[in-house]
């Protein structure tokens, strides 16, 4: 596992912490979630489609947890594996798609080559990252994507407001202005495609956001 000194160091191992204790009821509670959102699956496609058309090159799911968007994208047609802070949801992965290759790392600290990726999609994976570690995360993105390789953001919306913590069910999470995140990821080097905003559906508490960009060529 990759993972920074001093503060983002703790962080990052409180989160892989936190999702190793909850990693056998976690993957019960989203096994079958995509089965039941239309819209998330509509944007998982036009990410997919947009990566193919632009070469269908290797893509990494970050922050794949237990695997299932992996394997979704997967199915979709892409050249895609996982990375993951937890190892046991790792270890969950590899037996479920032992197919699909999924390994343990961080996000910000990528073992992959410059331009190595023709896409990244980080669902709700995020949202875990405090504030100010968010443009070096995108820094990496951009870094491991080839110059037009595809970016696919799924987080929480703050509905209008600032940048907000809220008591995720598993550790702290952030919930962002979708504006604010898409103007990060263009300092970042993205440029927006498109973006979908859903409204909670039944037992959820917040506004989901997605936004599906590129990178610009060096």
């Amino acid at each position: 596992m990759s993972l920074v000194s001093g503060s983002s160091s703790a962080h990052l191992r409180t989160t892989a912490e936190a999702y190793d204790a909850v990693a056998g009821p976690y993957v019960e509670f989203v096994r079958d979630e995509l089965d039941q959102l239309p819209l998330d699956r509509a944007v998982l496609a036009a990410f997919a489609e947009a990566v193919r058309a632009s070469g269908g090159g290797p893509v990494a799911e970050l922050g794949c947890g237990p695997g299932r968007v992996t394997a979704h994208l997967r199915d979709l047609g892409l050249d895609v594996f996982g990375v993951d802070l937890s190892p046991v949801m790792i270890d969950l992965a590899r037996q479920t798609y032992p197919d699909l290759r999924f390994e343990v790392g961080s996000m910000d600290a990528l073992e992959l080559a410059d331009e190595k990726l023709d896409g990244i999609a980080s669902w709700y994976s995020l949202i875990h990252a405090p504030p100010r570690d968010i443009p070096a995360y995108l820094a990496e993105f951009r870094r491991v994507l080839a110059p037009g390789g595809h970016l696919l953001l799924a987080f929480f919306d703050s509905e209008g407001e600032p940048v907000t913590a809220f008591d995720h069910a598993v550790v702290t999470a952030y919930r962002w202005p979708i504006d604010a995140l898409a103007d990060l990821a263009q300092e970042a080097g993205f440029v927006e495609i498109g973006r979908m905003l859903r409204e909670p559906r039944e037992g959820e508490r917040h506004r989901r956001g997605h936004l599906l960009m590129h990178s610009q060529a060096n």
